[in-house]
């Protein structure tokens, strides 16, 4: 894709792990060319989402992108009204409503920046009615209109949709170059990088979660959890997940205010109705936050019980969380292999459960008790 222009935005200096993708946005917006959509497809972890982010940065920041400005960290904190992110609704993909929304919404004009950007996450979810939906306002979008669309692989997609976006292709990071990138950019320990990828995800999210004590204290809380499980009586494990929803969600706070702070801004220079669609937006953005905050604690579950696994088969293999060797001793001791799969399975069950708009409280009920009754098994043999 060539060399990167000398006066890139410094919003893009973050996609370091994705230097082709870098070059190429960073052409595109000093050169003013930047596509109507754009269409980002990699594995998961590849930083699509961080590339949607400082992409959004550079079309609204008045600095073309300084990565910096009121406009950037609004950008940041998910607050910015000209700046929609779209997840899908169901489990089976996109709901009509929602991209109708979208097609509405593109025709008005931009609140604060002179152009508004949607990003639609895990677009191979866009299907049947509501991709058709979509195609005509990608052929033919409204000026001022960015989308990004975040997918895995192109073939996961409709063609008409591929068709109609600059494909934008990332290549998977090495777990390695990954780990450098979080040691590096959080001042982390080897230990503390390895627990916060297997938590967060992608390197960037992994950075995050570091630098938020709120999010480090719940999954501490889920690890303590998990440990006491054995001991604790089904009342106990309720009170346990009730506190762990609440943990998970205290850090919303400081977004929730932001989003206030940026709605009493705005309320001088737009209509009712302006207002009421971003406090939908708002909302939605919140309660997006809450289901990832809770896909964290389902992460940090998943990773306690596969190191439990390891213990189970004696494979002599370095586990993640390292800080929680003793609990992970004491879990492995008291189960089998049998017991600690169904233990996974239970997690896999609460994420399903997430995706059909089961509560968190009650999806983490129900899986915190199926474990407690899967690692309840005793080992066959020792």
């Amino acid at each position: 894709m060539g060399n990167a222009p000398t006066d890139a935005p410094a919003a893009l200096a973050g996609l370091s792990d994705q230097p082709r993708v870098r070059d190429f946005l960073a052409r595109a917006v000093v050169e003013g060319r930047l596509s109507h959509a754009y269409l980002f497809v990699g594995a998961p972890g590849s930083g699509k989402h961080e590339a949607a982010e400082a992409l959004a940065k550079c079309i609204v920041c008045p600095n073309g992108g300084d990565g910096s400005c009121d406009e950037c960290r609004r950008v940041a904190h998910k607050t910015h009204p000209d700046v929609h992110w779209y997840a899908p609704a169901s489990a089976v993909g996109y709901l009509a409503d929602q991209v109708r929304e979208v097609i509405a919404d593109a025709q008005l004009a931009p609140m604060r920046a002179p152009s508004k950007v949607y990003v639609l996450e895990r677009a191979e979810l866009l299907r049947g009615t509501a991709a058709n939906a979509l195609l005509k306002t990608l052929e033919e979008p409204p000026a001022g209109v960015t989308f990004i669309l975040c997918g895995r692989t192109v073939a996961s997609l409709l063609p008409t949709i591929v068709s109609r976006c600059q494909v934008v292709p990332f290549s998977s990071v090495p777990p390695e170059v990954a780990l450098a990138r979080v040691q590096r950019d959080a001042a982390a320990t080897p230990q503390e990088a390895a627990i916060a990828l297997s938590v967060a995800g992608s390197a960037s999210h992994a950075v995050e979660f570091l630098r938020s004590p709120g999010r480090r204290q719940v999954r501490r809380l889920v690890v303590s959890t998990l440990d006491q499980l054995a001991r604790d009586d089904s009342w106990d494990v309720l009170q346990a997940a009730r506190q762990i929803v609440e943990e998970a969600k205290l850090p919303l706070a400081d977004v929730a205010a932001a989003q206030k702070e940026a709605l009493d801004e705005s309320s001088d220079f737009l209509t009712a109705a302006a207002l009421k669609q971003l406090e939908d937006a708002n909302k939605r953005e919140l309660s997006a936050r809450e289901r990832s905050g809770m896909m964290e604690v389902l992460a940090a579950t998943e990773s306690v019980l596969r190191d439990v696994l390891v213990r189970c088969e004696d494979v002599s293999r370095k586990i993640v969380n390292e800080d929680a060797a003793a609990a992970i001793e004491r879990i492995a001791a008291a189960t089998g292999v049998g017991g600690v799969t169904r233990a996974l399975a239970a997690c896999s069950a609460a994420a399903e459960d997430l995706a059909h708009n089961v509560s968190p409280q009650l999806a983490l009920e129900a899986m915190l008790l199926s474990i407690k009754e899967a690692l309840a098994c005793p080992p066959s043999f020792r």
